[in-house]
């Protein structure tokens, strides 16, 4: 117990005195917190800073958030991946407003039942918003609890993860619990990372990993999602000075974005001449459309979820813009105001700078 009070009282001495000054951090307010929790999961804090400080001006309340249209809550969200988080916290906002008067609940209980809002979300808000002593335990804090302890438990495996939880919670001291819980998170983040810094950590003195030299071999983590390739052909499609986009449909993957036509195959033809071919067959047996080859457009990598999808994008024209089910006309301007999935806005971006689309 005293090496634990020892312990947390580096901790805390250790956060005061390092923290990083991020927007969050300085209005912690319920909604606050849980616009920027959301934000981070699977996405590095320096590319989350300017998208909540953005947010926050955009939608500064969780009324302002629930009235907005989900189109434009997409396309402030356009380039941070994982659209699902933006649409859960849009549909939040909307069961907030509706059954709890605009205010985030304070109870774990209620939080639970808003969609998207896991445990490590619902800890996060109920610790850093309202002060409440229980541990919010991400991946950071996972990462240096393992070390800490020299926990040689799988932490994909959900027991070892009740077990880390429990330790938080019973880690966690009756003052400023919150602060602790921040500090642990900020550990983790730029100390006790994928590769320890355990030179600087000021838990060297009691951690167990460290007194064993198992620091860098843990944690353990043995179940590993494997990636599947895809490979696209894209036809970017212009008629009398639109260009054909279709949107992703509720259910799916890339619900609510923005995509050009596209066509999977197999593999990636090697020369252009059969990509043009393939995709000449394509656009008249699925799209029932005739259009004149002009170019290659630049290709593009981009991954989601458990993909990582190659776009090979070839630009077209087609006499009249012929109406196709699953697609709309657009012209470039009404396409600047239109949320995009990730790879497609890449395209999107080389699409304007071709000299006829401006």
């Amino acid at each position: 117990m005293e090496d634990c009070e020892y312990s947390i009282k580096k901790l805390k001495q250790w956060f005061v005195a390092q923290q990083r000054d991020l927007p969050w951090r300085g209005n912690p307010s319920p909604y606050a917190v849980w616009v920027s929790e959301v934000m981070l999961q699977q996405t590095q804090v320096a590319v989350v800073v300017p998208y909540f400080e953005r947010w926050m001006r955009l939608f500064p309340t969780i009324e302002a958030l629930a009235k907005a249209p989900i189109e434009a809550v997409l396309k402030e969200w356009e380039g941070l991946g994982y659209y699902a988080r933006a649409r859960n916290l849009h549909e939040g906002a909307r069961t907030i407003v509706e059954h709890y008067h605009g205010k985030i609940p304070t109870s774990a209980e209620k939080l639970k039942e808003i969609k998207g809002l896991g445990d490590y979300t619902v800890g996060a808000i109920l610790s850093f918003a309202y002060h409440q002593r229980v541990a919010a335990v991400d991946g950071n804090v996972m990462r240096v609890l393992v070390r800490y302890y020299c926990l040689s438990d799988d932490i994909s495996k959900g027991p070892t993860q009740k077990k880390i939880r429990a330790l938080a919670n019973e880690l966690l001291p009756q003052d400023e619990s919150w602060i602790v819980n921040e500090a642990l998170i900020e550990l983790g983040a730029t100390i006790c990372a994928r590769m320890p810094k355990c030179e600087k950590c000021p838990l060297r003195e009691t951690c167990m990993a460290y007194a064993m030299g198992k620091a860098e071999q843990l944690p353990i983590k043995s179940v590993k999602i494997a990636t599947q390739l895809l490979f696209r052909l894209v036809p970017v499609i212009f008629s009398q000075g639109k260009v054909l986009v279709g949107c992703g449909v509720k259910g799916k993957v890339m619900a609510d974005l923005f995509e050009f036509p596209y066509f999977d195959i197999d593999n990636a033809p090697g020369e252009i001449e059969d990509q043009v071919v393939m995709m000449r067959e394509k656009l008249k047996l699925d799209l029932a459309l005739s259009a004149k080859w002009q170019q290659v457009m630049p290709q593009v990598k981009h991954s989601f979820t458990r993909y990582r999808a190659l776009l090979m994008p070839h630009l077209y024209i087609a006499k009249e813009p012929k109406e196709i089910p699953g697609y709309d006309w657009f012209t470039i301007e009404e396409l600047m105001s239109k949320p995009f999935s990730s790879g497609h806005r890449r395209i999107f971006a080389d699409v304007q700078s071709l000299q006829f689309a401006s």
